[in-house]
């Protein structure tokens, strides 16, 4: 059994990192036969033969021993092929299972607050829909008409969702979600450097959009995109994060200035993409699509620069939405950082567990994903 928990860890890791069996067996300095039979569990390797794999593929020993918990009710749609699919899949199960663990150790769970919304939402097929559900949303957290969301993660986690943030270097990929029943619900978000924080953010509306649709379509075996549901999830997002009522109340607001600085401005006060701003004004009296060009061309006029599909003018920063390093990432005008994408919650639960002696530092530091030392740097901050 041992062996084909070997061989599945190392198919999966190697595929995830595009390396042939040949290359994999050069950076462990074994035989190409003797990696493949390894892999495919006709072999049983010495620990030394597993680390030295496991140098070579730059992952921890324990990842090529541990077994993987399948999950079954997610939501993971790529616009592209993905070789990390299954890596990812492996990662969000054991987050999983290291959060639900610490909750139960220390009998601390949020009620989810959406559950009998999304209930009700499963025979519902009005055309609006997404936009009442947004609403409805919206006042099950308490938030008022025209109050804009600065903590989306921090909403989201209080409302009984885990939030995790992941990285990982694709454009083709923005975020996932999980079902109650496999451990969640939750989302995870695709905070990689080159992705703008605004995404981050709307990404993490879009799931939850899809936890309140789209309960029937949590199906691991399904890849491909359906437009549909991802166009509906997109106006739920959108109305989540800019309600009608505030959005047309700003946007009066800002009659004065130019059409670049209106939109500029109603991003910064929801904290949205450009692009969210320009879809709903499209939609707002019937302006159509006439504004996407009259931006670019007002942007370009003004900063000699035209704006590609990836950029974001004056972008939020990183710590908007989470705490990181100052990096290279896709530009929106008026940024905002990344601690408006800040999840917390896991860390709370970790901090309690390690001062009532649950659990020790370094389990702490694997439930966060930390190195040893980072997490000593944590604890002794701790006040």
């Amino acid at each position: 059994m041992e062996q084909s928990i070997i061989g599945a860890n190392l198919r999966r890791l190697r595929e995830a990192k595009g390396l042939s069996q040949a290359q994999v067996a050069e950076l462990a300095g074994i035989s190409r036969a003797a990696y493949r039979n390894i892999e495919n569990g006709s072999a049983a390797p010495k620990v030394t033969t597993l680390q030295n794999i496991a140098n070579g593929l730059e992952v921890k020993l324990q990842d090529l021993l541990v077994p993987v918990r399948p999950l079954n009710k997610v939501r993971f749609r790529a616009s592209k092929k993905m070789n990390s699919r299954d890596s990812i899949l492996t990662e969000v199960a054991r987050w999983l299972d290291d959060f639900n663990d610490l909750e139960n150790l220390l009998n601390d769970r949020e009620t989810y607050l959406f559950e009998d919304l999304a209930q009700e939402l499963s025979t519902n097929n009005d055309a609006d829909r997404a936009k009442l559900t947004a609403e409805k949303a919206r006042r099950k957290l308490k938030l008022s008409p025209k109050e804009p969301i600065h903590d989306i993660a921090g909403l989201l986690e209080s409302s009984g969702i885990k939030v995790y943030p992941i990285t990982l270097a694709s454009d083709g990929f923005f975020g996932l979600s999980v079902a109650k029943e496999d451990g969640g619900p939750a989302i995870i978000v695709n905070v990689w450097e080159r992705i703008s924080v605004e995404r981050w953010i709307f990404s993490a509306a879009h799931e939850l959009g899809h936890l309140l649709l789209h309960l029937d379509s949590f199906d691991i075996n399904e890849i491909a995109e359906n437009e549909d549901q991802e166009a509906e999830a997109n106006v739920f997002a959108s109305h989540f994060l800019m309600p009608e009522k505030a959005f047309k109340s700003e946007w009066d607001d800002t009659y004065g200035l130019s059409f670049v600085d209106r939109v500029l401005k109603v991003k910064l006060i929801f904290q949205v993409s450009y692009k969210t701003v320009l879809y709903r004004l499209s939609k707002y009296k019937g302006l159509g699509n006439w504004v996407w060009g009259k931006f670019q061309s007002g942007y370009k006029l003004r900063t000699g620069k035209t704006l590609g599909i990836k950029d974001e003018p004056e972008a939020l920063h990183p710590d908007k939405f989470l705490q990181a390093p100052e990096v290279l990432r896709s530009q929106e005008p008026h940024s905002i950082s990344s601690s408006f994408f800040l999840e917390d919650r896991l860390y709370r639960l970790v901090r309690r567990a390690i001062e009532k002696d649950e659990i020790t530092m370094s389990r702490g530091a694997e439930i966060l994903r930390k190195d040893l030392n980072d997490m000593r740097d944590i604890v002794s901050s701790w006040v």
